[in-house]
């Protein structure tokens, strides 16, 4: 557990400043993220940015490490040197949240044999018109709920013959550590603003600077 990461979910400041803008912030993640009215999957990594860039904010640039290996996969950003997972879905209910992503049915199986949690996670629940929330994970909770539920409770694996995009978290894993009384979380409305995106606009911008 990170203590400033715990403590900031309690800090009646930051709930309302996420509340507030983390909805409009994550509604120009898609903007910028669409082609044709579809939102492509590189908005995942835009929230991530978006997250990782709240950190950076409250706890300062030298605290916080967003440049890290490919090799550690699971993880995305590290705040005063500890590792942190971030992982973000939207739908009504919280579900579909992937471990690792992979084409290979192989790989996964081989990733499902091997996988034991290993961070502290940091989750958000998008759910346009209606309420989730931000949630702050602690590692001791991910390893609580995978010893109790098992690694076939824990995991679910793509389905055979279809086209996999990752390994899963299940379901009842994830209702387990999002509701675990460890686990801190900042509800959220998630509202769409009318914005007048323009995707070219600054390019258009700085081509025309001298």
């Amino acid at each position: 557990m990170i203590d400033e990461l715990y403590k900031l979910f309690d800090d009646k400041n930051v709930q309302a400043k996420i509340q507030k803008r983390l909805p409009h912030m994550f509604h120009l993640a898609e903007l910028e993220s669409s082609r044709a009215g579809k939102i492509g999957m590189q908005v995942g990594s835009v929230r991530e940015s978006i997250i990782s860039a709240l950190f950076i904010y409250k706890f300062g640039e030298k605290n916080v490490e967003t440049e890290l290996p490919i090799t550690e996969a699971e993880v995305d950003v590290k705040i005063f040197g500890k590792p942190i997972s971030i992982k973000t879905v939207t739908g009504k209910e919280p579900s579909g949240v992937k471990l690792v992503w992979t084409v290979d049915a192989i790989k996964a199986k081989e990733f499902s044999e091997t996988y034991k949690p290993s961070c502290d996670m940091i989750f958000v629940q998008v759910n346009w018109d209606g309420e989730g929330g931000i949630y702050y994970i602690p590692l001791e909770v991910q390893k609580k709920v995978f010893e109790k539920l098992g690694r076939e409770k824990y995991i679910k694996l793509p389905k055979a013959g279809t086209n996999p995009r990752g390994v899963e978290i299940t379901k009842e894993a994830l209702k387990a550590i999002i509701t675990d009384n460890k686990t801190k979380e900042i509800l959220i409305k998630w509202t769409k603003a009318i914005i007048q995106y323009n995707p070219y606009k600054r390019w258009v911008e700085l081509w025309g600077e001298e």
